[in-house]
């Protein structure tokens, strides 16, 4: 009587105040505003012509994808990840089939803009596929397209991913000891963000192929990741390390901190049951989250920079966070207790999620910088890309969680 009553309350508030705590609701009005507002079409940048299809125009570098859901950016491989991942979870192939058209319309347009490329006609949209020069243009975007092309099957995916992991592999910048690093802002400098540009793709070929260098290159970062990074007095992480003089950087940002708990998820979840090394990444991933937990703001949300309570409230490190807790709970790698660190910030992402779909308070892409004002000041945008697909990911493991209830 008193369960049935407590809901009864949490139904009425909600209604109340306008708010849908429906989780499936939820997840279901963020997917459908990103299909909505995705126009699958090109424009000329001086004329505002708007094209379907590349099919017939005459070569110009003005010509660019009209919305920011069809570009190449490393955050549109982790919305295809949330995108196939939800309809897996909802049952709706409506969302992977999103994915598919997104990857197709990228594709099938390729070779309009790889004639201009190789003319070097100047700066060309999709130009980073054709030359892969850092992680931000290969490593979550390859992830995603993994995952479509599973459904796909299409052979210039799999020639690009090929590509994509030799980069990784055998071309990124690394220090003496292996770890990806980057030549900016300074030469040698680690980013965290850097471990899902990287990891969770490794891992995924390494489940395809069976060739252990992935997972080994994979494992890798994640401990020498873990031994630069790792701040020992706050449980978190340092956004970045300088190899030039050995030193951190001034912050603990969150949604690097984010980057890390996500990527450390995506390898377990590829890694064999039976990998020697399982019990020791899932202690380093227990070890973040224990630290992470003690930062946790009582609206659910972590603060732009974790251990600053003066900076604001932040979406995409809590969704980020929230799925990676929520996802090593489901998967039975940690104690089912943890699952209240999820929920609340599921209850926090929720109050931040508009009428029409959209998450509010996302944090723009971020450089680094020295002064930790830097961090401090960096504007947020509304349903910025850099949230959305942790936001899914975050939303379909906390509706598998409340199903297992």
């Amino acid at each position: 009587m008193k369960t049935f009553l407590y809901l009864l309350l949490i139904a009425y508030t909600s209604a109340a105040f306008g708010q849908d705590v429906n989780t499936e609701n939820i997840v279901r009005r963020v997917a459908d505003n990103i299909v909505k507002e995705t126009s699958f079409q090109f424009v000329n940048s001086k004329t505002n012509e708007k094209y379907n299809s590349t099919k017939g125009l005459a070569s110009s570098t003005d010509i660019k994808v009209d919305s920011k859901y069809n570009k190449w950016a490393y955050v549109n491989g982790v919305l295809a990840i949330g995108m196939v991942q939800t309809a897996d979870v909802l049952g709706d192939k409506r969302y992977s089939d999103y994915s598919q058209r997104n990857f197709a319309f990228i594709f099938d347009n390729l070779g309009y803009f790889e004639t201009l490329y190789k003319a070097k006609a100047g700066k060309v949209e999709y130009g980073s596929v054709f030359n892969i020069t850092n992680l931000d243009a290969c490593g979550a975007m390859s992830a995603g397209l993994f995952d479509v092309d599973a459904l796909a099957h299409r052979k210039d995916y799999q020639a690009y991913l090929e590509r994509s992991a030799a980069y990784i592999l055998t071309k990124q910048m690394r220090l003496p000891d292996g770890t990806l690093a980057r030549p900016q802002p300074r030469f040698g400098t680690l980013w965290a963000d850097d471990m899902f540009m990287s990891i969770p793709f490794l891992a995924r070929m390494g489940k395809l192929t069976g060739d252990s260098k992935y997972f080994d290159d994979a494992i890798k970062q994640v401990e020498n990741f873990n031994k630069y990074l790792y701040d020992p007095a706050t449980g978190l992480f340092f956004h970045n390390y300088y190899a030039d003089d050995q030193t951190n950087g001034v912050g603990h940002w969150g949604r690097s901190n984010g980057w890390i708990a996500m990527a450390q998820v995506e390898l377990l979840n590829n890694l064999p049951a039976n990998h020697p090394k399982r019990a020791e990444l899932i202690k380093l991933l227990l070890r973040q989250i224990v630290g992470y937990a003690r930062y946790q703001d009582q609206t659910g949300l972590w603060h732009q920079l974790l251990d600053k309570p003066d900076s604001y409230l932040e979406t995409s490190v809590t969704a980020m966070y929230t799925y990676a807790v929520a996802r090593a709970v489901n998967q039975g790698w940690i104690n089912n207790k943890y699952i209240a660190i999820a929920l609340e910030g599921w209850k926090g992402l929720a109050s931040k999620i508009t009428a029409d779909g959209q998450l509010q308070d996302v944090c723009i892409g971020t450089n680094m910088d020295t002064a930790i004002k830097f961090y401090y000041t960096r504007p947020t945008e509304l349903n910025d890309t850099h949230g959305l697909g942790a936001l899914l990911l975050a939303g379909t493991e906390v509706l598998k969680a409340e199903r297992k209830k």
